[in-house]
């Protein structure tokens, strides 16, 4: 599955299927202070044109962690997506089939990968081009179908980690 993205900034944006639809919006009002960020994403109603419902929030902290609101429930971000590695450039996570995933978060993408001997590539985050070399596109997150299960947690932390690469970026 093919989302495009409408903004480079990934805490407002909608999230759009290869048809045009919008499939999920991240909406981060401005406010000095906290900032909240609330991924909605659309659900069909039998005859409407359907609505969009709250998948979850991250509640953004300038000091210490950021906290994930899901399901009524809140987790503290380095308990939810704990950070590994020498410089702690990967984030991983387990999902709700068990299995346990991982963010590498690398100069100028973010790749999900499932945690273990295989290494298979789940969502991949491709930028924006200005189509000075080649063509020009709009950025877009590519998943793999066997994460249609998850793709609320996987929209929901993918935000997460961009918005940390970008900040050392």
């Amino acid at each position: 599955m093919i989302l495009t993205l409408s903004s480079k900034n990934v805490r407002n944006t909608v999230f759009s299927n290869e048809y045009g639809q919008a499939v999920f919006v991240s909406d981060t009002p401005f406010r000095f202070g906290m900032r909240t960020t609330t991924i909605n994403r659309h659900k069909a109603s039998p005859g409407a044109q359907g609505y969009f419902a709250v998948v979850g929030q991250i509640d953004w902290h300038l000091w210490g962690s950021s906290i994930f609101k899901i399901g009524g429930s809140e987790l503290d971000s380095n308990v939810f997506l704990p950070r590994h590695g020498f410089f702690g450039k990967k984030r991983t996570f387990t999902g709700p089939d068990g299995r346990h995933y991982r963010w590498d978060m690398y100069n100028r993408v973010v790749v999900l990968s499932l945690d273990d001997y295989s290494c298979t590539e789940i969502a991949r985050y491709h930028r924006a081009t200005l189509g000075i070399i080649g063509k020009k596109r709009k950025a877009y997150l590519e998943v793999a179908p066997q994460a249609a299960h998850m793709l609320d947690l996987v929209i929901l932390s993918f935000i997460y980690v961009e918005k940390l690469r970008m900040n050392k970026e």
